[in-house]
């Protein structure tokens, strides 16, 4: 499954048809939550079905497509299956139980409710919202597609306007060469990552560098009465500034990790838990700001699109272990040096990357020489789920990353 995404070009009044559209799709997911609550044992059918009930009891739900009902009832399921999921999985602390959404964004339609133009340059939304005809603007080529493959089509509202989003259905594959490489990555604040090489990628610190004048944002918002119309502009330029910062992450893990997929054929990474880390209050804006797990999900994606092997391995003790005498060395976070009686002294991420790759051949059951067929790299014993433990790994993984 592909997505394109374009900004819509559109007059004010089509604007405000999307919000309705989106306040309508919020109303459904929410009153589908509460029917769920009322009635326990209600199945994914039945909220389906409530959304012809609220159809025919609220004039303005009847208005959106009833695919697009649909969608937002799948919505408020989805949260209730992964609450069920986690209480079947016995996860420590809290399991996630559906909240009523306050901040919703966007408004999804499935096979209906829209049609493309013959130039693919504008899509019309026939339902009774009043979003009509919107101008799609950017580089993607929907030509290319046929409008049977269009699954999806969402409309979401970002700080600097709205976007339509295509949900294609096509397999996305690509070859490279054999480059007969593994690498080990260990992941961190002072820098990005170091690799099993000894290479160091910086950690470029967005929000860090960012900070200053999301403070001022910050402070402009706060100074200004609830309600007018100069709080509503600094709210608009704040919410710019975070969006600045959210793109230049993705950009970011997205080049690095397609540039690392591409150079080995074998990627060995930590299989780290940034939802517990984050509880250290010291490092949690650190450590949010470095955004490990965006860059792990583009790696498991690239992984499966040139049919590379990635491994995600137990990063207990892999700086402490040195990865040449496999002996124990214990170290303080602020040591950045490993040395071992062996005789072996290096950095102490490096030595991280070494025992990470390490692990990773040993739970793929390689050793030596990559002699690897693209073609057949995800046919054996590797998987690349996120959140995977290593004693899960020994898989055949033959599908995307979910978070994709």
């Amino acid at each position: 499954m592909l997505i394109f995404e374009f900004k819509v070009k559109a007059k004010p009044i089509q604007y405000s048809g999307i919000d309705d559209a989106i306040r309508t799709t919020q109303f459904i997911r929410n009153k589908s939550i509460r029917f769920w609550i009322d009635n326990p044992k209600a199945s994914k059918y039945d909220l389906n079905k409530q959304c012809a009930v609220l159809a025919k009891e609220f004039s303005f739900a009847d208005e959106l497509n009833s695919m697009a009902r649909q969608s937002a009832a799948e919505r408020a399921w989805s949260a209730i299956s992964r609450f069920y999921d986690n209480c079947k999985k016995q996860i420590l602390g809290k399991k996630g139980y559906p909240q009523f959404q306050k901040d919703c964004r966007s408004v999804e339609y499935k096979t209906s409710g829209w049609k493309l133009s013959n130039d693919r340059k504008y899509i019309t939304f026939t339902d009774k919202k009043g979003i009509g005809r919107l101008k799609l603007m950017g580089s993607r080529d929907l030509n290319f597609y046929q409008p049977e493959q269009i699954k999806r089509v969402r409309l979401v509202r970002r700080a600097d306007g709205y976007y339509a989003q295509f949900a294609v259905d096509v397999e996305r594959t690509e070859s490279t060469g054999v480059t007969g490489k593994a690498i080990g990555l260990d992941m961190g604040l002072k820098e990005f990552y170091t690799d099993s090489n000894g290479e160091m990628v910086e950690n470029p610190r967005f929000l860090r560098m960012s900070e200053k004048r999301l403070k001022l944002a910050q402070r402009h918002v706060s100074r200004r009465i609830k309600g007018s119309k100069n709080r509503g502009k600094g709210r608009v330029i704040l919410g710019k500034r975070h969006l600045k910062i959210s793109r230049q992450r993705k950009d970011h893990a997205i080049k690095l990790a397609r540039c690392v997929i591409t150079s080995n054929d074998v990627v060995a990474y930590e299989d780290l838990r940034v939802r517990n880390l984050v509880k250290n209050h010291c490092l949690a804006k650190s450590i949010n700001d470095a955004s490990w797990y965006q860059f792990r999900v583009w790696l498991e994606y690239y992984g499966k699109m040139f049919g590379k092997i990635t491994v995600a391995v137990n990063p207990a003790y892999t700086s402490q272990e040195c990865s040449q005498c496999g002996g124990v060395v214990k170290k303080t976070l602020s040591n950045r040096t490993h040395a071992c009686q062996c005789g072996c002294v290096m950095d102490r991420d490096h030595n991280a990357a070494r025992n990470i790759l390490s692990r990773g051949l040993s739970t793929v059951g390689h050793t030596g020489t990559f002699g690897l067929d693209p073609s057949n790299a995800w046919g054996v014993e590797t998987a690349t789920l996120v959140g995977a433990i290593q004693s899960q790994q020994v898989t055949t993984q033959n599908q995307e990353s979910p978070s994709l």
